[in-house]
């Protein structure tokens, strides 16, 4: 394919994870223009983008790393390429739904998809008042997290009420959070399903502790009990954890699809488990920003960054602009998704 006039720019905020891409992008000879998420600037009157494409890979998880101005900034970054008509992978409706774990409740609740039973949050001093409608254990869990951080474990809500009166209750950068029933996930492990255009990719099962919701492929993370700073496991066949690959049944891959269309992903991760009491899919995680996993062609068979690629040129051959207004997205966004059948 001819090399498009203008390259791709590819947003993003953490310098390690993109590596695999930039290789692919280089191998194929694209052009492409590194954009610093963390310390950017734009112009709200510009009329065209410099980029051919804009590839968002924000993390959720850039406030653990002194950077949570940029996820705010990307949202209205997002809507103005969507404005002036700039093809972005995974905009501001994704943006919206990778940042905001309440949202995601939403959304699974408007598709009639199942999930730990919830109360969100947006003063600490409410989190026992949320606890007493759960059952325990509980965790608390931040609304914009990544990378599993901000998830505390409680056994107790004497536990809980203590945790309050310290003060030890962050509920995050914007101040809400998830008190969430804690499921002990069937197999001991949870599962990611990863998705591509809107269509299955592959899946992995992660083993872990049973101590967390969360997983970053990636690295391999978790967060052990009553700790709440990142804790990224990098060597994960040295740690213990081991990952395998596998196909979940056809309805849960129907349901993951239902997921990322309604969430305007291009490319992304859902997560669930299955609960060890009921035998309930229950999902609890949705991932606008998918690192693939480490050690893919070992893990799944192939490269998922020499797919993700190929995804991209089928954009620049048909560079669009984005196919949600900015007052649909809000409405989505805001729950009026139309209900699909229940899995």
């Amino acid at each position: 394919m001819a090399s498009p006039q203008k390259p791709i720019g590819i947003y993003f905020e953490h310098p390690e994870w993109f590596k695999p891409l930039f290789a692919e992008l280089d191998r194929r000879g694209l052009p492409y223009e590194k954009i610093d998420a963390a310390h950017h600037l734009f112009n709200p009157s510009e009329k065209e983008s410099r980029y051919s494409l804009v590839v968002n890979r924000m993390s959720s998880s850039a406030y653990l790393r002194g950077h949570g101005q940029g996820i705010f900034h990307t949202a209205g970054y997002a809507t103005h390429l969507e404005r002036i008509g700039t093809r972005i992978i995974n905009g501001s409706a994704a943006t919206a739904i990778e940042t905001n774990k309440a949202r995601q409740l939403s959304l699974f609740e408007s598709l009639g998809l199942k999930y730990p039973a919830s109360r969100v949050i947006n003063h600490a001093s409410r989190a026992v008042d949320a606890a007493r409608e759960l059952r325990f254990p509980i965790v608390v869990k931040v609304n914009i997290g990544g990378s599993g951080a901000g998830i505390i474990r409680f056994d107790t809500i004497e536990g809980l009420q203590a945790a309050v009166d310290n003060n030890q209750i962050d509920l995050g950068i914007d101040q809400t959070a998830l008190a969430q029933e804690y499921v002990t996930p069937r197999g001991g492990n949870i599962h990611r399903v990863e998705t591509l255009d809107g269509k299955f990719l592959y899946a992995m099962k992660v083993y872990t502790t049973g101590e967390s919701f969360n997983l970053c492929p990636a690295e391999i993370c978790q967060i052990p009990e009553e700790q709440s700073a990142e804790f990224c496991l990098t060597e994960a066949p040295k740690k213990g954890i081991q990952v395998e690959a596998f196909t979940p049944p056809a309805e849960v891959i129907a349901a993951v699809e239902r997921i990322v269309a309604a969430a305007k992903i291009d490319v992304g991760g859902i997560e669930y488990l299955i609960d060890d009491r009921t035998g309930d899919v229950l999902f609890y995680d949705i991932n606008a920003l998918s690192n693939f996993v480490a050690d893919a062609v070992n893990v799944v068979g192939f490269d998922p960054y020499a797919r993700f690629v190929d995804y991209l040129e089928t954009q620049l051959s048909g560079a669009r602009p984005a196919e949600v207004s900015l007052a649909q997205a809000t409405a989505q966004l805001e729950g009026s998704y139309q209900p699909a059948s229940i899995h």
